[in-house]
């Protein structure tokens, strides 16, 4: 069990490797002189996003505003090596009061199994948690194109959609 803590990190962000529709998606945290990047599902990355903006939204305050987040927005690459320590199994996302922080953990495996589990937690102020959740959503929504028929992704060869019984569009 190893647990990578980044109190606050001096970077976190989401980010892929690959062409669309082959993209690994992985969050990577820099601080204290170390740089961990675990693999995370795509889906995950979106309901993170969404969950982090709904939390801010509720209790964020003015310092999570979209408009604050802006100016803190990180368009950068993911940081190499990307050597995932571990494939998110489990993330945890709570509100601490007390530091007017949002805390996200991934385990590799959920955490209420007997063996422990290897954890990144990640404690952000409301305006970079934002601008992470804006990075997020931004990221899911530069992969593939759905096709207007199915809403399935399409890819440069196309694909066999049902709605059009079975032919590739």
């Amino acid at each position: 069990m190893a647990i990578s803590d980044f109190d606050p990190p001096e970077r976190f962000v989401a980010g892929t490797v690959g062409p669309p529709g082959g993209r690994t998606f992985f969050l990577q945290a820099r601080g204290g002189g170390r740089l961990v990047s675990v693999s995370i599902e795509k889906v995950q990355v979106s309901i993170l996003a969404d969950r982090i903006s709904d939390l801010l939204d509720t209790v964020g305050g003015p310092e999570g505003s979209d408009a604050v987040a802006e100016h803190h927005a990180d368009t950068e690459a993911l940081e190499t090596p990307i050597e995932d320590e571990f494939r998110v199994d489990t993330v945890s996302l709570a509100w601490d009061e007390d530091r007017s922080s949002i805390v996200i953990e991934c385990h590799d495996r959920d955490p209420e199994e007997d063996e422990p589990a290897d954890t990144v937690r990640v404690v952000l102020d409301p305006t970079l948690a934002r601008a992470f959740a804006r990075r997020c959503q931004a990221l899911v929504a530069a992969g593939r194109p759905p096709c207007p028929f199915c809403g399935q992704a399409l890819d440069p060869e196309g694909h066999i959609c049902p709605r059009s019984n079975g032919y590739k569009r």
